[in-house]
């Protein structure tokens, strides 16, 4: 099975994991009409021997906060978190619309932010990334 993770945000963290091979095939950073694109692609390409789903993160269901030092710090927060809601929601209808199996899931406190050094040594991806294609790569990461 491929498995697609996605972390919604301005840039999109886009990670896919072949669950044969127990490997990544890719774990990158796209804008969101690109990230859509891709997903499409493997859509078209799965097959009954080797599916397709896609597992994307969904602000909408957080239910822990982290705690903001100041009030601009906090007012900056909510205007990210809008776009990450409406990116969440944009993905739920691409994916509803083209039949593609998925799956919204909470952010993860602990399953997040993980610093590249880190990130390498655990799944032993090589590859250059950014902390929103780590962020996918750990919803769809030994699945």
């Amino acid at each position: 099975m491929i498995y697609v993770g996605i972390d919604c945000g301005e840039r999109t963290g886009l990670a896919v994991w072949d669950s044969a091979r127990k490997d990544f095939l890719r774990v990158e950073t796209l804008p969101l009409y690109r990230a859509l694109e891709v997903v499409r692609d493997y859509q078209q390409q799965s097959t009954e021997l080797e599916p397709l789903a896609v597992i994307f993160e969904d602000a909408r269901k957080r239910t822990w906060f982290a705690r903001e030092r100041n009030a601009s710090e906090y007012r900056g927060k909510l205007m990210g978190a809008g776009s990450v809601k409406r990116d969440a929601k944009i993905w739920e209808e691409f994916l509803d619309g083209y039949g593609i199996p998925h799956q919204a899931v909470a952010p993860r406190k602990g399953m997040t932010k993980w610093d590249a050094e880190y990130f390498a040594k655990v799944t032993g991806w090589k590859g250059r990334t950014s902390e929103h294609a780590r962020d996918a790569a750990l919803l769809v990461f030994q699945r």
